[in-house]
């Protein structure tokens, strides 16, 4: 009789003790229902990710965190001073629009503008706007009547073609109105290749651009090369990646 209500006892323990166990608990867990919203199951703990893809852009999952890598931003702020966030990276500034307003590029630098009360108080290629000393109405596009067109590109193709030219020469009258300004050349591809080889591609393709622009008379320090390969393509027939091939002209 004890060995029988022994035995009952013990059967008693096992299954309570397995009820119990049913649902892991937090931060434990053995699926993604068991932890937080936007958190990930992760070796049998919620964590805040399990892939890169599950971060913020520019960020990496590193056991189970979401970070930047090194040298990595998300606003200048993460940066070291002087440096700018540009897609997602610290880097030295190109032109006073990677700057942001009252600070000025000098020497890939951001520095703080000069207070002023009339042009007399800037530098020759600084007027005063708004009590502070601007390059030429900096963060405004000219007032110039002209706009760029794309310039395309044939399939695994980098150079320019009879159009392409054609192009290329209105868009540098309308650059050449408009001296102190920058440009960013946008190299773009179709979603065909592998994303390496189409990153390397849009940025011959915007280089092509430039050299081309150079050998009309425009200062080549003006140009910004964007190579984005095939990140904004659209197209799903040879129509549409006829207009992902391309190279996008704008000011800076």
């Amino acid at each position: 009789m004890r060995v029988a209500w022994a035995i009952a006892l013990a059967a008693v323990v096992v299954i309570a003790g397995g009820c119990g166990d049913k649902k892991a608990k937090y931060p434990s867990c053995g699926s993604d229902r068991d932890c937080r919203k936007d958190e990930h199951c992760v070796n049998r703990q919620c964590a805040q990710c399990a892939v890169d893809s599950h971060c913020k852009k520019g960020e990496q999952c590193v056991k189970g965190a979401c970070v930047l890598p090194r040298g990595g931003c998300r606003q200048d702020g993460d940066c070291k001073p002087g440096q700018v966030c540009l897609d997602n990276k610290c880097s030295a500034c190109q032109s006073d629009a990677d700057c942001g307003a009252n600070r000025r590029c000098e020497n890939g630098r951001c520095l703080a503008r000069s207070a002023c009360k009339t042009d007399d108080d800037c530098a020759e290629d600084e007027d005063c706007v708004k009590g502070v000393c601007s390059r030429g109405g900096r963060g405004k596009p000219p007032d110039v009547g002209c706009k760029f067109e794309p310039i395309y590109f044939g399939y695994d193709q980098d150079n320019l073609d009879d159009r392409a030219t054609r192009t290329l020469n209105a868009a540098a009258e309308c650059v050449q109105q408009a001296p102190r300004r920058a440009v960013r050349l946008i190299g773009h591809t179709d979603p065909r290749g592998t994303e390496e080889y189409n990153i390397a591609l849009s940025e011959r393709r915007a280089t092509v651009v430039a050299d081309y622009l150079a050998r009309l008379g425009i200062d080549p320090a003006r140009f910004r090369v964007i190579p984005k390969g095939e990140t904004e393509a659209s197209g799903a027939d040879e129509a549409g990646w006829a207009e992902d091939r391309r190279v996008e002209i704008e000011w800076q």
